[in-house]
Formats: structure tokens, C-alpha cells, sequence
């Protein structure tokens, strides 16, 4: 009886004392119905959709009691309430009120997805505020959820704004998506652009290995993640600012819905290109769209602008509340849809002259002469700060780049930042710059740790750390290859390998240090030197990142389009829409009929396959017979075969598949370890081959040069127009962008992939003024790309010095 009251009271003794402890960390995928678990901040319901719906007000969340967060919580936190007990709780513990009515809601996420990955990662854009919003009383509001090998005890989310901390989070959210809000401080929100940045200091619940770091990640919904405004007021649009703060929706997209009536009369094509241009720049979004129609105005919502354009006459069936003052003179303002009470954009006159006179109103201020040089490339409405733009010899502090000083406890730091070269760079086989790092680390780390530097996610520059007493870096020069850079927008990401004897132990409750062992400092430096500088034709790379050569005509640029219906008037302005944001003002365009009209001008072409002029394709090396052979595959069709699929097959069939495969592995092996390829072995570069596109395919980006050479013809084509308005709506979206590079690109519906042509021969193209120096660069790079012109070069020099040197040696001295 005795033994049995001894085990009953350590039972009991057992029970309390794991009542007084937090919930162990559970690493199983499911739970029997019923257990216990760690309390996590989740929300009752999922997060809200895309549609614009009263916001709810704060949160009040019971968060995991007795250890505390990896960082104290800022002043301007709303506190959650402490539980009475620390008992473990359900799941479920975040409480949401009734909405209140009359809010207006804004998404502040500019993608269709974000995830802050790693130990520490920070991401930071602006949005763009009217002034009502800026002075109404406003909260915050993002849903999350992170891997279940986040250890919530040591890990946090911090939200900014503006440069200061409203709220943090510990990461806690392993089941699903909760939802958490703060509320915005009184005067700390600004008319015109504010920062946001989102924080991610992560640690892993049980391992302490590098590669478990990789395994940490929380997901930041954007159907979730919101601004919330009191009042009406805030849903007010007045001016040309409304059009800057379009924003976007749940899923980072935005919109414009262009209302035509006259929409396939001639003569509307170029003002509407250029207003979609304008509205292009004035917003900068990453992900923007244009939709055109001739029928009523469709529902609006949150990243969506409906804009009515037309005479009054055209418009007044279409809008009963159009202004007295469209008949008789210029018109541009804001009015409210009677019928969803929507904000419409209203454009009209009493002629098309007027209408024209009403959108120069608008796009005005965004124009820009082509001979001003521009500083930055305006990217701070999905990366902040804007990249500055980089076209000689210069140092750059990091602190100007958006990096910030960091102490850091972990074993994987990485922090990243843009920068930006113009269109005619030319240094990719020759140039290298150099991270000047400033930095510090302690005796703890380990040799075999190392710092890397990578371009455009592209390992650039190893520098191993071989000290076992710790040391602080001054200006430590790291030599980065520029073989990665290329025209426009680059990334730049330092990061710490950092090991030490503590984590190879892996003692219990290691995984979360708070010493910090490494420092990156903001006085570190990015080092450009000069670099050749001379066009290329063609060059797709360089019209994605800065709209060349269209970019920088003095006069409007020559449009082919085939027809002039809602689709391929729709995939021409989402095209050129994108192109003014990478210029940085409208591209002046002028519709031609023939192509016999441009003569030897910079052209572009868009429309579908079967009606694009034969002369275009011939220049841009696309098979004339894809006009009746390019169809996408249908889903339904039974018995295709795939010909990537088809070919491997046969490959490994037929006798020596097995040696080619080698030698082509061989040939990767040089490419990757030697930057040596077949191109790189040749006296004179190949003629371009004709590339046919394939079935799956349907959108198609080519470029050429003009019959005699002296402008680049650009080739946007599809097998229909609805394919091509599609494929632009994706391609030209901030994540597809940049992959626009070489020839031909190619993108399919089907599989989602973008796949390019490589340049076999280009043309030299003069865009800065004549001297010996960048002359010299031109031809170090373009010898570095052709060895073997480079070796013959070295041979017949060295020939020439040995025949020359022979000659003057028999004429000099004394002769027997």
C-alpha cells in the first residue's frame, strides 16, 4: 500500500511540475484529436480574400507563456494580455471583433508571395499613402506561418514603418496562417511613400547544423497583410496622387480598366498608349496590368482603377453623371461610379484633340528627355531603396543601399541589395569590382567558416575566415567577377558561414544563442570601377532592364500592331507599361500599317504569329512557317508526344548516345568550373540559327536588327491575341522580368517555364562618346571572350616583336 501513495504522489508531483513548463516542442506532422499543444497565435477563420471588407480591430492574443521573446518588444507594441495561468491552451486563441463599418482597407504586399528564410532576412518597400489615409487612425495587420522546426521561444517577426518598429511577433504559427495586428501610432504615417519592412530573426528547434538553417522560413500571406483606416474619408480619390497609391490586391497584382467606347477608331491608339504609360510610371507597381474594354465599367476593388476615356457623347451612355464641363473643353478627374460607388478616373472633351490635351494633363509629369541621365532605377515600390545607377568608377556605402548594421548570434547571416548598370555595360568576361567589408567576428568561430558574395543569386567570390582568435575586418577587399552583372537591376547578397565547436556539440538549448559572434557593419563598401561601355544588337537583357534602345529615342519609336481589339491593345500597353517604368518615362510611340514604312529605324512588333509581316521574322530569325505551324496543344489532344521527351529517348537508343552524353557533360564541366564553351573556341562567331517555336510555347519575345543594320526590331508575338495578352500579364510581372535575356525568349502556359536563345553574333552599337580608354575595355572583354582570336592575336605579335627585333639586331653592331 505504502509503494502504491509513493508512486500516486510522484505521479502528482510529475504532473505539476510539467503544468509549470512550456509544452514540449512537437515535431510530429499530426496530433491524436484531443492533445495538448504548445499555445500558438492562429486566427478563427482564414484570412480575408482580395475583396475590400471592414477590417477588424485589434487582436488580442495569448501568447506562449514563460520564456521570452529573442528581442524585447518595442514601446509601440499593443501588449497581448498575459494568461491567468500557463497552463497550455488550444490552438486557437486569437479573437476577432464584428467589423466596423465605414474602414477602408489597403494590401501592402507587392507579390503573390513572400517568405523570409534563413536565421535573418529583411525585406523592405514603400507604399504610397493620400493624404487622408496618411491622417486617419490606422492599424497594421499581416497573417503568417512558419516551418514547425522554428523555435518560437527564440525567434520573432518584427514589423516597421517608416524606420520604426510598431510590433513584434514571436514565430509561433507552425498549423496554419494567424493573423496578428498592431496599431499604427498617431503622426507616424506620411502622405506619399512609407516604409514598410518585415524582420525575420529565426533559430531552429533542434539542429545546429548549416544546412538546417535553410529548413526556417515563415510566409507572409498577402491576402492577409493590410492597412486599416477609420473612416470614409480615406477612400477618397482627388488628385494625380490617387494614382500613385492604386496599391495592389490580395494576391500583389494591380490593374487599370480602360473604358473605350471609340476604342478601335483610328487614331486612338497613341494617346491610349501613352496614358497607359503615364499611369505606368506614376504607380511603378512590380505587377501591373492593363485591361481595355468598350462595354460598362467593371466592379473595382482594392489594386484595381477603372478609367473612362472618351468625348462626351461617346461616354455619356456608359456614365449618367458625367460633369457639365466634358462638352466644352478638357476634362481629367475623379468621380464616383452612381451604380458601386467605386472612384473612376474620368478622361474626356469635346473631341479627341481634347481627350489627347485631357491625358497629356496626366502623363506630364512623368516625362522625361532622353538626354538627362537618370541616378536610380525605381524600384521602392517592391525593393527599398531605389538602385542607384552605376556608369563609372564609384564607391557606394552599404548604408546607402538599404544595409544596415547587424549583430548576429546565428550560423547563417545573409542581407542583400540592388544596384544597377546601364544598358551598355560591356564587362562581363573582364571586370571585377569589390565588396570593401567592414566586419567582425569571434575567437568562437571556427576556421572553415567563410563569407560569400553572390550576383544575381550567382556565387561571384569566396573568402575563407583561417583565425582562430576572432578579428575585425577594415575594408577588407573582396574581388567580385562581373560575369554575373548584366544591363539594369542586379542583386547583391553577402553571406557568413559561421561555424563553431558549440554547434558541433549541439547541447540542449544551443540552438538559440544570444551571444552574437559576427557583426556586419553599414560602413562596408561596394566598389564599381570603370567598365567598357559600348550597345549591343540584339539584346533583350538590356530592353528588360532599361528599355534599350527604346529608351532612348528622339523619336517615337515605330509600333506595329496587327489589329486594334481589347486583347492586343491590352498585351501592347502591359508591354509598354513595363518598358516606362525600367526607362523611367513614357516611351513615345507612332502606329504603323506596313513595315515598309519604318526604313532603318528601332522598331517593335506585337500582335499574333499568322499576322506578323514576313520582313520581321526574317530579321529576328523566326521560321516564316510558324505562321501556320505555331498552335499551342490542347489539353484534350490525345497522342502528342513531347519532343524534348522524344528526343532523350531516341538519344539513349541509337549507338553512342551514351559518348555523347559524356563529352556534353564534359562540355558543362568547362562551361561551369572554366566559363569555356563552343562559342568562346571560335575565329568568328556562327550565323544566328532559325528557331522555330514549339507547340507548348505561346508567347514569344525576339530581337533583330533593322534590313541594314542600323536599328534593333523587336518581335512580341503569339499563336493568338488572346495568348499574347496572357503571356505578357505574366512576363512581364517583377518575378519573370528580369529572366528576359539573349535572342529569343520564349514562355509557355503550359509548364510555366521561360527559356532563352543565347546571342550567337551581335552588332557593336557606339553610345558613349570616342576615347582611347573605354576603347581599350571594349576589346580586353571581347578578347576575353574569344580565346582563341586572343591566342592567334598573342602569336602574331609575338611574331611581328621577333621579326622586328631580328631586323634591328642585323643592322646594329659591327659586321665581320
Amino acid at each position: 500500500m505504502r509503494r502504491i501513495a509513493a508512486a500516486s504522489l510522484l505521479l502528482l508531483n510529475a504532473s505539476a511540475f510539467a503544468q509549470a513548463q512550456t509544452a514540449p516542442f512537437d515535431m510530429s506532422g499530426e496530433r491524436p484529436p484531443g492533445a495538448s499543444v504548445t499555445p500558438r497565435l492562429t486566427s478563427p477563420t482564414p484570412p480575408a480574400a482580395t475583396a475590400p471588407v471592414p477590417v477588424t480591430p485589434p487582436v488580442s492574443v495569448k501568447p506562449a507563456p514563460a520564456t521570452p521573446a529573442a528581442a524585447p518588444v518595442p514601446p509601440a507594441v499593443v501588449a497581448p494580455p498575459q494568461p491567468a495561468a500557463p497552463a497550455p491552451q488550444p490552438a486557437a486563441t486569437a479573437n476577432t471583433a464584428a467589423p466596423r463599418l465605414g474602414d477602408v482597407r489597403r494590401y501592402v504586399v507587392p507579390f503573390s508571395k513572400l517568405g523570409l528564410g534563413g536565421e535573418y532576412d529583411r525585406r523592405s518597400w514603400s507604399v504610397y499613402l493620400t493624404p487622408e489615409q496618411a491622417a486617419a487612425k490606422a492599424s497594421f495587420t499581416f497573417a503568417y506561418q512558419n516551418a514547425i522546426f522554428v523555435a518560437p521561444e527564440a525567434s520573432a517577426l518584427t514589423v516597421y514603418l517608416n524606420n520604426r518598429p510598431i510590433g513584434q511577433q514571436r514565430v509561433g504559427s507552425p498549423d496554419g496562417p494567424s493573423a496578428v495586428t498592431f496599431e499604427v501610432p498617431s503622426g507616424l504615417l506620411q502622405p506619399g511613400a512609407n516604409l514598410v519592412t518585415f524582420e525575420a530573426n529565426q533559430r531552429h528547434r533542434t539542429d545546429c547544423s548549416i544546412q538546417s538553417t535553410y529548413e526556417l522560413w515563415s510566409n507572409i500571406d498577402p491576402a492577409g497583410t493590410f492597412l486599416s483606416f477609420t473612416g470614409r474619408d480615406a477612400a477618397q480619390l482627388s488628385s494625380a496622387d490617387a494614382i500613385r497609391a492604386i496599391g495592389v490586391d490580395g494576391a500583389g497584382k494591380t490593374e487599370f480598366d480602360i473604358v473605350v467606347p471609340a476604342l478601335e477608331q483610328p487614331g486612338t491608339t497613341k494617346p491610349l498608349l501613352r496614358l497607359a504609360q503615364g499611369l505606368s510610371v506614376l504607380s511603378s507597381m512590380p505587377n501591373q496590368s492593363f485591361a481595355f474594354s468598350t462595354a460598362s465599367l467593371p466592379a473595382g476593388g482594392p489594386g484595381r482603377l477603372s478609367v473612362l476615356v472618351g468625348t462626351a457623347a461617346e461616354l455619356r451612355p456608359l456614365f449618367a453623371g458625367l460633369p457639365p464641363g466634358a462638352e466644352s473643353a478638357a476634362l481629367a478627374a475623379f468621380v464616383t461610379d452612381p451604380r458601386s460607388g467605386s472612384p473612376v478616373l474620368l478622361i474626356s472633351g469635346p473631341s479627341w484633340q481634347a481627350v489627347s490635351s485631357a491625358i497629356d494633363t496626366i502623363v506630364a509629369p512623368t516625362d522625361r528627355s532622353s538626354d538627362v541621365r537618370r541616378d536610380v532605377l525605381t524600384t521602392e515600390r517592391w525593393s527599398a531603396p531605389n538602385a542607384p545607377l552605376v556608369f563609372s568608377d564609384t564607391n557606394i556605402a552599404l548604408s546607402q543601399l538599404g544595409v544596415k548594421t547587424t549583430e548576429f548570434s546565428g550560423r547563417r547571416l545573409r542581407t542583400s541589395f540592388n544596384i544597377a548598370v546601364p544598358a551598355d555595360f560591356y564587362a562581363n568576361a573582364y571586370g571585377e569590382a569589390k565588396v570593401l567589408l567592414d566586419a567582425a567576428y569571434t575567437d568562437n568561430v571556427m576556421p572553415g567558416s567563410h563569407i560569400d558574395i553572390y550576383v544575381n543569386d550567382n556565387i561571384a567570390s569566396t573568402v575563407p575566415i583561417t583565425t582562430t582568435s576572432g578579428g575585425i575586418l577594415r575594408h577588407l577587399p573582396i574581388r567580385v567577377t562581373m560575369r554575373h552583372f548584366k544591363p539594369g537591376l542586379n542583386s547583391v547578397a553577402i553571406e557568413a558561414i559561421l561555424m563553431t565547436k558549440d554547434d558541433a556539440v549541439c547541447a540542449p538549448g544551443s540552438t538559440a544563442g544570444a551571444t552574437p559572434r559576427f557583426a556586419l557593419f553599414d560602413t562596408s563598401e561596394l566598389q564599381i570601377p570603370d567598365f567598357a561601355r559600348v550597345g549591343q544588337r540584339p539584346n533583350l537583357a538590356a530592353m528588360a532592364g532599361t528599355a534599350y534602345p527604346y529608351g532612348r529615342a528622339t523619336e517615337p519609336t515605330p509600333l506595329f500592331i496587327d489589329r486594334v481589339d481589347a486583347d492586343t491593345l491590352s498585351a501592347a500597353a502591359t508591354l509598354l507599361g513595363q518598358m516606362a517604368i525600367t526607362a523611367g518615362h513614357p516611351i513615345a510611340v507612332e502606329t504603323v500599317a506596313s513595315p515598309n514604312t519604318i526604313g532603318d529605324r528601332d522598331a517593335i512588333f506585337i500582335g499574333s504569329i499568322s499576322q506578323m509581316p514576313a520582313t520581321a521574322l526574317s530579321q529576328t530569325n523566326i521560321a516564316k512557317a510558324s505562321q501556320a505551324s505555331w498552335h499551342p496543344v490542347a489539353d484534350t489532344q490525345a497522342g502528342v508526344v513531347d519532343t524534348g521527351t522524344a528526343f532523350e529517348e531516341w538519344n539513349s537508343k541509337v549507338s553512342g548516345g551514351v559518348l555523347r552524353n559524356r563529352i556534353t557533360a564534359f562540355r558543362e564541366w568547362l562551361s561551369r568550373n572554366f566559363d569555356i564553351s563552343r562559342s568562346s573556341l571560335q575565329f568568328i562567331p556562327g550565323a544566328e540559327q532559325i528557331f522555330t517555336p514549339a507547340n507548348a510555347d505561346t508567347l514569344l519575345v525576339a530581337q533583330g536588327s533593322s534590313p541594314a543594320g542600323a536599328g534593333a526590331w523587336t518581335v512580341v508575338a503569339a499563336p493568338s491575341a488572346k495568348d499574347l495578352r496572357e503571356g505578357l500579364e505574366v512576363l512581364t510581372t517583377q518575378l519573370h522580368w528580369p529572366q528576359i535575356s539573349g535572342h529569343i525568349t520564349t514562355y509557355s502556359s503550359k509548364t510555366g517555364k521561360i527559356e532563352t536563345v543565347p546571342v550567337t553574333r551581335f552588332d557593336f552599337v557606339q553610345s558613349a562618346p570616342w576615347s582611347i580608354a573605354n576603347y581599350r575595355l571594349i576589346a580586353a572583354n571581347w578578347l576575353s571572350t574569344n580565346i582563341l582570336s586572343y591566342a592567334f592575336l598573342l602569336v602574331v605579335f609575338v611574331l611581328l616583336i621577333g621579326v622586328t627585333t631580328s631586323s634591328m639586331l642585323r643592322r646594329l653592331g659591327r659586321s665581320k
